[in-house]
């Protein structure tokens, strides 16, 4: 019989270069085109849906957006010809640019594709098999196919890397010198190293480069010339392509740059770059090596492999590229039960995408939280992958684990706007949860019904901050909400280890969390004074929350780079901290005068992950501000220079003026609309802009924070009420607290923005690692040295 709607096929429009198709995966969970039953790909809007009969998301997209059309697609592999010895198998060809490319699927892949109408079978779908013999159906049919897919779109995108120009590759002034010998452009002039070798674009001068910048070999004689000459910019001879193309550094900038002349700068020297190839990998290509390769050990004190687990709650995540970051936290917040419970849909719960008001729901942050949860949690994608070449009679000598589900729509939802998290590049894993809770946060606030679910308020709790003039005696008070307790871990050299490596004395983390919670003196402004005086500032918990997030700050400048130090950090016994009476804050006592304005002045708005980089650095909070907000609240790096260059400021310690912001410009009226749809009053709204120099996000991100303020800026004489703890604060006040030690997120590498990171987990009596897709049974002496170098910790309260 024929489908009478058929005819309705020719109104369908092909998917636009920019729009993104999923015909990969199912958007709502993780099965594919590889399952039995393919993916349905909606020929309206390009949604994938699975046929999975009991998540049915096909189905239910087909229903509630009455898109009637869906292309089937299922993947199979090709029959291969028969395997050839390996030292007749051609070489890979040699990669001379980070690129994305598409892959050729067709020569690996075979696609089955049918046409599909939910109006003839509302339940599976009815298949059209004669409906692709109409070009015009053909035609869309190819274009879906033809299309690049979400996965690879998102990918590509998140790949591409803006390298410019600066100032110092733009005004390059060549020494003139002869020729150089081929003989010349051999070896580092201060070593015999023949690789990662540095050209200076000044005056010719050959040097080696830095072991953590060039890869395996470096002593680092590159940045000795720059040093003694100050000639900034370099070219890394093996990456020159005869395109003209190559890795430029400038030593000024500390960062990768592109030379617009560089063929005739080269040329200066008797280079040729028509006559050069590209043999040696891109300092791009050498950090995401290494990343991916950064191995935490697989192995247990025997020697043996360490077991690879399977099931509930035991799923990996596949690593896209730098991933680990994300990996890391992803597996440790769906560790905790509340966002078990928020986000795991079992049998006789309402599915979200029943009733999700997103259209696509690649386009909502809560069905892609869902999609995780199900990923994760369910098992169904927990089961061993099959190697290559691997068979019954032939199994693999090695442990075989698991391929993981790929987290790419998440990643692209959640990093999209960002500008760090929207690239392929590594991340704080800190960073990234802040940002996590944000994101969900705002949307929960943007769906009011959310909001009372909130999983993230398990984090949440109040610090108050005590300030009290010496000359005086007044007092103010000052409660914020917050969510991660970062410390400072002191430095103590002990000596080197075999291989040179620095060891650091043990720190506890303790005495970290009491200095964090102690007094210091500072330089204030007295309101009441009306003077410059000395001040006692002590900082105390106004609440304790359920899930104790504890950031390990181990910064400190190495050749003016921040450096992350593995100090080793002590844990007290059975890994339980307890917090009493004398870790909270009493707020205004009987008998305290408050000081004259309502609190010191408001601090200033800056960015928190810079500030908090910074101030990890050794540098004062008052400098740190002062930086940020002079450089515009770019990033941590910028601020470094400009602090560098103005040591010596006479007011570099000088209280920032707030008063200026009441000349910021008024709030863009679509912004500020934007906040009042999602339930804010007009002047909360305008004051969130005005507070973080109209930055939305930032914004958001404001208004959360100060829950209580109602955006009127008058100022009024403050009262023992308004000064003592505020209505509500988040957390708890009981104690004494009890915590136990749930997970950790550790870290290899020098640096937080490279590296690897993984999670480790308890479950019941068992630690589990998490490394990416791999899962296995922690072994015990790991465990006990890597929590000492761990870089987050997450404590329950009992």
């Amino acid at each position: 019989m024929s489908c009478p709607h058929i005819s309705q096929l020719k109104d369908l429009n092909p998917p636009r270069l920019s729009q993104s198709v999923h015909r990969e995966e199912c958007t709502q969970c993780f099965d594919n085109q590889d399952s039995a039953d393919g993916i349905d790909v909606c020929l309206t809007c390009f949604n994938g849906g699975c046929l999975e009969i009991e998540r049915h998301h096909a189905r239910t997209h087909s229903s509630r957006q009455e898109h009637p059309f869906t292309l089937n697609v299922k993947r199979r592999p090709k029959a291969r010809s028969s395997p050839q010895r390996a030292d007749y198998e051609e070489p890979p060809a040699k990669m001379t640019k980070l690129a994305i490319v598409e892959e050729r699927e067709e020569d690996k892949y075979e696609h089955i594709t049918v046409v599909k109408c939910w109006h003839c079978d509302s339940f599976r779908g009815r298949e059209l098999p004669d409906a692709q013999s109409n070009p015009q159906t053909r035609n869309l049919v190819d274009k879906v196919m033809q299309s690049m897919s979400s996965a690879r779109q998102s990918e590509v995108k998140a790949w591409e890397e803006e390298i410019t120009p600066c100032e110092h590759t733009l005004t390059i002034e060549q020494y003139a010198t002869a020729h150089i010998a081929q003989s010349g452009l051999a070896t580092c002039k201060a070593c015999d190293l023949k690789e990662n070798l540095w050209l200076c674009l000044t005056c010719g001068s050959l040097g080696c480069g830095r072991q953590q910048f060039g890869g395996s070999g470096g002593n680092g004689h590159g940045l000795d010339h720059f040093n003694e000459s100050g000639h900034a910019v370099s070219v890394k001879l093996g990456t020159i392509t005869p395109e003209g193309a190559a890795d430029i550094y400038c030593y000024v900038c500390n960062d990768a740059k592109e030379d617009p002349d560089l063929v005739n700068h080269l040329a200066s020297f008797g280079i040729n770059v028509q006559t050069l190839s590209k043999t040696e990998k891109s300092m791009t290509e050498l950090q995401i090596e290494q990343n991916l390769k950064y191995d935490f050990s697989l192995t247990g004190d025997d020697g043996k492999a360490l077991e690879p687990l399977f099931g509930e709650g035991l799923t990996g995540l596949a690593n896209l590229g730098n991933s680990c970051y994300m990996a890391s936290i992803i597996q440790t917040v769906f560790s905790l039960p509340a966002f078990q419970t928020r986000y795991f849909e079992q049998d006789g719960v309402p599915h979200h995408g029943s009733s999700c008001p997103v259209l696509l729901p690649a386009d909502c942050v809560e069905c892609q939280l869902h999609k995780l949860a199900d990923g994760l949690l369910s098992g169904r994608y927990s089961y061993p992958a099959h190697s290559a070449g691997d068979s019954l009679q032939h199994p693999s000598p090695t442990p075989v684990f698991q391929a993981g589900v790929k987290p790419t729509s998440f990643k692209a939802l959640v990093g999209k706007g960002h500008e760090e998290f929207a690239t392929m590049r590594q991340q704080d894993a800190e960073e990234f949860f802040t940002h996590l809770i944000t994101v969900i946060r705002r949307d929960g606030q943007k769906y009011r019904e959310r909001s009372e679910q909130d999983p993230t308020v398990i984090f949440s709790y109040g610090v108050e901050q005590r300030l009290q003039c010496t000359t005086c005696r007044k007092v103010s008070y000052r409660t914020d909400a917050t969510d991660v307790v970062s410390v400072a871990i002191p430095a103590t050299e002990k000596g080197k280890d075999a291989d040179g490596k620095t060891l650091y004395e043990d720190v506890k983390l303790t005495d970290c969390i009491d200095h964090l919670l102690g007094r210091e003196m500072l330089d204030y402004n007295c309101p009441s004074c009306a003077t410059s005086v000395q001040a006692v500032k002590s900082t105390k918990f106004a609440s304790l929350p359920e899930v104790l997030v504890v950031h390990a700050k181990k910064f400190q400048l190495v050749n003016w780079v921040p450096t992350k130090l593995d100090i080793p950090v002590i844990l007290p016994g059975n890994d339980e901290l307890t917090f009493t009476d004398a870790h909270l804050g009493k707020g205004l006592q009987e008998g305290e005068v408050v000081l004259a304005s309502a609190a010191p002045a408001p601090q200033p708005q800056v960015n928190e992950a810079a500030l908090a980089e910074l101030e990890g650095m050794g540098f004062p909070t008052i400098r740190c501000q002062r930086a940020l907000l002079a450089t515009g609240n770019s990033d941590a790096t910028t601020a470094m220079e400009w602090l560098f260059e103005h040591m010596d400021d006479a007011d570099i310690d000088a209280p920032i003026n707030t008063s200026a912001s009441a000349n910021v410009p008024e709030p863009d009226v679509a912004q500020v609309a934007n906040f009042v749809d999602m339930g804010f009053t007009e002047a909360q709204a305008k004051k969130a802009l005005r507070e973080t120099s109209g930055n939305p996000e930032r914004a958001v991100e404001w208004l959360f924070s100060h829950p209580d303020d109602d955006g009127n800026d008058n100022e009024t004489t403050p009262t023992a009420a308004t000064t003592s703890l505020p209505a509500v604060v988040p957390g708890r006040r009981d104690v004494p607290a009890q915590y136990k030690l749930l997970a950790f997120v550790s870290h290899k590498g020098p640096s937080v923005h490279s590296g690897h990171y993984v999670a480790h987990v308890k479950k019941g009596d068992q630690w589990v690692l998490f490394n990416d897709e791999k899962v296995v049974k922690a072994d015990a002496e790991s465990v006990k040295e890597l929590k000492k170098l761990a870089y987050l910790y997450f404590f329950v309260r009992a």
